[in-house]
């Protein structure tokens, strides 16, 4: 892809996502992790956008006007987004890709936790760790994630959701807010999840497609493993065989639900010809309760 072309696709998505995170997910991304369990530091006058359970009723009774505790980590958050790109994120029947929503997601996001002045951090990942780029303020900074997670091109097609998690562990010493994207068409990572989750104010959010749980009957067709690269002959009109490849897709889905609501992390699922934003806001709404 040359570089006009990226620069086209990055103030695309810029524009896009950042108009989203300025109306809708800054006030909300506050609310759902500003100021919890974090060292008193000061008092300030009520800002709109800010968590009423803030308040601090005292100073606001003697100054007759509201104002809000602020805690020492309020003023520096750090969000890090770990990112699938194995190949079967170049999947996508409907509107687009999965590695489309994926980015326009995260590139939301990002946008919300620096309208924050928070550091954003990313975490490129495969069956290992393909990029590592350390949390950063500024809008420049999330410009070069976003150019990442348009043109990388990942060594590897597979998926280890265990490495990921392992590598965040190891990296962020400090407590973050993290969000996990992918298919989740991985298991065995029950272990490196609970230390994650048990760290770190974990999310993960289930980009899938449609014809990622369901085949149709369109008898005898060639498909590809994105992540093997083999190509096998499928007998799509079999009933035997749309019902093992949806009950292994369910069983993959069914294990990342449980997975992260049994370690303490929050889930948050999207199909890509869904409205994603109304499930974001909708998590973050309740997240912020």
């Amino acid at each position: 892809m040359e570089t006009k072309e990226i620069l086209k696709k990055v103030r695309k998505i810029e524009i896009k996502t950042k108009r989203l995170s300025n109306d809708i997910f800054g006030g909300e991304y506050h609310s759902s992790f500003k100021g919890r369990g974090m060292t008193f530091s000061e008092v300030r006058q009520y800002q709109f956008g800010d968590d009423v359970r803030a308040i601090d009723w005292n100073v606001t009774a003697r100054y007759n006007e509201p104002y809000i505790k602020v805690f020492e980590e309020e003023r520096e958050l750090t969000m890090m987004l770990l990112v699938d790109v194995s190949g079967s994120e170049l999947f996508g029947t409907s509107t687009q890709f999965k590695k489309d929503t994926v980015t326009e997601i995260a590139a939301t996001l990002a946008f919300s936790a620096t309208q924050n002045n928070d550091k954003v951090g990313l975490i490129l990942f495969s069956d290992g760790v393909e990029l590592f780029i350390p949390p950063k303020k500024g809008k420049s900074h999330v410009l070069r994630i976003i150019r990442e997670l348009i043109e990388f091109k990942p060594k590897s097609k597979k998926t280890n959701i265990a490495a990921a998690l392992k590598f965040l562990s190891s990296v962020m010493k400090k407590r973050a807010i993290v969000f996990m994207l992918s298919d989740f068409m991985d298991d065995d990572y029950e272990k490196t999840l609970k230390i994650a989750a048990k760290k770190h104010d974990l999310t993960g959010i289930r980009v899938f497609d449609k014809h990622d749980e369901e085949i149709p009957n369109l008898g005898m067709v060639p498909m590809l493993d994105s992540e093997t690269g083999n190509v096998q002959l499928i007998n799509t009109a079999s009933k035997s065989v749309r019902t093992s490849y949806k009950a292994n897709a369910l069983r993959l889905a069914d294990y990342y639900t449980n997975m992260f609501k049994r370690s303490g992390a929050g889930t948050v699922n999207t199909r890509v010809d869904e409205n994603y934003v109304k499930k974001l806001l909708g998590y973050f709404k309740h997240k912020g309760r």
